[in-house]
């Protein structure tokens, strides 16, 4: 019994982590690119 719930816990650890993983990766390519979309929404309000 206490080998199943190890077992569960420890699958909800790994669907944390691996939550955890994607969103930093997202931030990261969002602080990267967020500048030059900036940029190029800036460049199509000036031209409208």
């Amino acid at each position: 019994m206490n080998v199943a719930i190890t077992e569960k816990g420890q699958g909800l650890m790994e669907y944390a982590l691996i939550l955890v993983l994607v969103a930093v990766i997202v931030l990261v390519i969002l602080v990267l690119i967020g500048p030059a979309v900036g940029t190029m929404f800036s460049s199509v309000i000036r031209e409208v």
